[in-house]
Formats: C-alpha cells, structure tokens, sequence
C-alpha cells in the first residue's frame, strides 16, 4: 500500500478538525450540502443559464449553441465519472477514515476507493459546462464545486489530493472534450427549432424593445452597441 504524503493527511485532520468543534447543526448542514445540497445548486444555476441568457440571445444560431452547451455540461460530467472508474481501481487508494484514526466521520457506508473524488470531479464538470456558456453564472459554479471539495474533505470521506484530483479531471474532460461535443450536439438541437413549442423553449426571439421606443435606426443603433458590449464581455465560449 502506497503511503502518502503526510501534508495531505495534516491537511484532512486540519479540514475534518473543524467538524469536531462545530455543533451538531453545523455538522448536519454541511452534510446535506456536501450531499445534495451543492448539486442541487448546479442544477439551478443551468436552469437559470438556459432561461435567463440563452434564451434570450439574439439570434436562433447563438440560442442553439449556448443550449448545445449546456446540454454538454451534465453529459461531460457523466463522461468525466466514467474515465474515474478505471482511475479509481487502479489507483486503489482506501478512503482516510479506513486508515488514520481520529476523524469525525459525518457519513457512513463509504466503502469505495477514494481516489478521486466522484463528487468533486461531476460538479466542476457541471460547473466548467457553464462557465463556457456564460461566465458569470459559470463562475458561481466553479466557486460551488470547490465547496463541495471542501465538504468532501470536512466530512472526512476524501483527502485534499482526492479532491484537487477530482476538479482537475472535471475540468479537463468538461474542457477538452467540449469542441467535438458542441459540434456533434449544435446540430440535433438545431433540430428541435423545427417543432414551433420547442423553438420558443430555446429561443425568446428577437428584442423589439428599442424598436418600440426609438424606430429602426435607433434599434439598429443600439442593438449594434448592445452586441458589442456583449461580445467584449459576456460571450459564450460554447458558440
């Protein structure tokens, strides 16, 4: 059995050692989120990425490709757990309760390998998926999948190696993957438009609002400012 570097196993007992002195409610609170709770708020955070922005682009194309992405956030991350399966049985690592005493153990019945973190590397999947649609939102993502990192390690189920290893897989597969899966993906919703109902659930339609208040040339104007600003500062990555 490999023996690990001690800095990793100072840093869970550090992590695990807040769990210790916080009460009960505290403890409890952090397993749901590490849990559930976490993602659950991916999950949101999609819906919102898909109702809010993608919807509301301005044109079908660019609907069509921010969709294409975020269907690509949940199917990378079912890709980037299945890459762990053979990580994790080749690596064989026990999880840190099974081989350090001590810890407050907040959930029972782990019995798997620990390396790498099934639930670090599914979220920062998510999150990557969404911050290539829109980096806002995306961002708020990526700061919740370090928490579920976080979690993990409080509730003394995984090492901080298992965790790091867990991000950088999500990331990587949500990131390398994500040119052959937009390709493959902008097509088949592209086909969805065809159907009048579902056209409407990916795309708004085009603004009239400045058309409304200030005729053609002012809706020209401004949507031509709009579009600009856009594109310095909130373009998708997935179109």
């Amino acid at each position: 059995m490999a023996v690990w570097d001690n800095p990793d196993v100072e840093l869970l007992y550090d992590i695990n050692g807040l769990a210790k002195d916080a009460p009960g409610w505290a403890d409890r609170l952090m397993e749901y989120v590490g849990e559930y709770g976490i993602a659950i708020g991916l999950v949101v955070l999609g819906l919102w990425t898909w109702w809010g922005v993608t919807r509301k682009r301005d044109t079908l194309d660019e609907a069509v490709s921010g969709f294409a992405g975020l269907v690509w956030a949940p199917l990378g991350a079912v890709i980037a757990l299945i890459i762990n399966i053979p990580i994790r049985d080749f690596v064989g690592r026990p999880r840190p309760f099974l081989e350090h005493k001590g810890l407050d153990v907040l959930i029972d019945g782990k019995s798997d390998f620990s390396f790498v973190s099934d639930h670090a590397t599914l979220t920062m999947a998510i999150a990557v998926g969404i911050f290539m649609v829109q980096r806002k939102l995306g961002l708020i993502a990526i700061v919740l999948a370090v928490l579920e990192g976080f979690c993990r390690v409080y509730m003394a189920v995984h090492y901080p190696t298992d965790v790091i290893g867990g991000l950088a897989l999500g990331t990587a597969v949500a990131l390398l993957l994500a040119p052959v899966a937009q390709w493959a993906l902008t097509p088949l919703v592209r086909l969805l438009t065809g159907n009048a109902f579902l056209r409407g659930l990916l795309w708004a339609g085009p603004h009239t609002d400045h058309a409304d208040a200030g005729g053609p040339s002012a809706a020209g104007a401004d949507s031509g400012r709009a579009a600009g600003s856009r594109r310095a500062g909130d373009r998708d990555l997935a179109a």
